[in-house]
């Protein structure tokens, strides 16, 4: 039979005391952590003070509140309430994947919502906005590095709402907003056109500005197309193409200074 010494023993009860301790400070950290002053809170109260905390600027607050009233009242219309106004805390949180997820989550589950729309709206702006960095420092530099995605998506979002929702609130401003990113995807268009004429890509810039000409008509980007296409055909000795764009530039755009540049080409030539 085995006989414990004084100093085993002593060390023994240490060592359980030892993890007694840690146990109890576990226990007491997972009870503190889990303490929540909101729990008994009703839906109507979590949604005012989330909207409160919201209206205040307090966004990360906010989104707390959202999702512990979506958790605890999923079904009721604050929590449907809630879903739309994360969209827009996130946007403000300066969020904008989550803000977007968050609009395409809404959509999918409502919808038929009465402010749908507004979902569609706020994705169009988040790409709007994401999409004036790449319009705003437009640089002597490459064209094509630049990348207009975030400008086409925010197009085809405030094409969907328009379509959707032609009576919306929300379409006047969408429909401005595309008519200033069409224009600016013209014009990236034809940026990267001339950059493909200084590296004597002529087909690839006789492309871009037949490009420009078929998709977008209206814009002040077509007359730079056709001098372009006129251009980049007469360097590939396409003679009558390149006539033919010229034509088309003289009757359409008489006084483009454009004109003289490609009959100055076609005379050299």
């Amino acid at each position: 039979m085995r006989h414990f010494t004084p100093t085993l023993i002593t060390r023994l009860v240490g060592y359980l005391v030892f993890l007694w301790a840690i146990a109890a400070a576990v226990t007491g950290c997972a009870s503190w952590q889990e303490y929540d002053d909101t729990k008994e809170w009703s839906a109507q109260r979590l949604y005012e003070e989330a909207k409160q905390q919201r209206l205040a600027g307090n966004y990360k607050k906010a989104i707390e509140l959202y999702r512990k009233l979506e958790a605890r009242y999923p079904f009721g219309r604050h929590a449907q309430q809630a879903q739309i106004e994360t969209v827009y805390t996130f946007y403000k949180f300066e969020e904008p994947a989550l803000a977007i997820a968050a609009a395409d989550r809404f959509i999918k589950i409502y919808p038929r919502h009465p402010n749908v729309d507004y979902a569609y709206y706020i994705k169009g702006i988040i790409h709007f906005n994401l999409g004036r960095g790449f319009f705003s420092d437009y640089l002597p530099i490459d064209p094509s590095r630049r990348d207009p995605g975030a400008a086409s998506q925010a197009f085809q979002d405030f094409g969907e709402l328009i379509r959707r929702f032609p009576d919306s609130k929300y379409a006047e401003d969408a429909r401005q907003r595309m008519v200033y990113l069409r224009n600016n995807l013209a014009k990236h268009e034809i940026h990267v056109a001339n950059y493909y004429i200084r590296r004597g890509a002529y087909i690839a810039a006789a492309n871009r500005g037949k490009y420009v000409v078929q998709n977008y008509q209206g814009t002040s980007s077509v007359a730079d197309a056709l001098v372009i296409m006129a251009k980049a055909y007469n360097l590939l000795k396409a003679e009558e193409l390149s006539v033919e764009a010229l034509r088309v530039l003289e009757l359409n755009f008489p006084n483009h200074p454009g004109i003289a540049e490609v009959k100055e080409m076609q005379i050299t030539d």
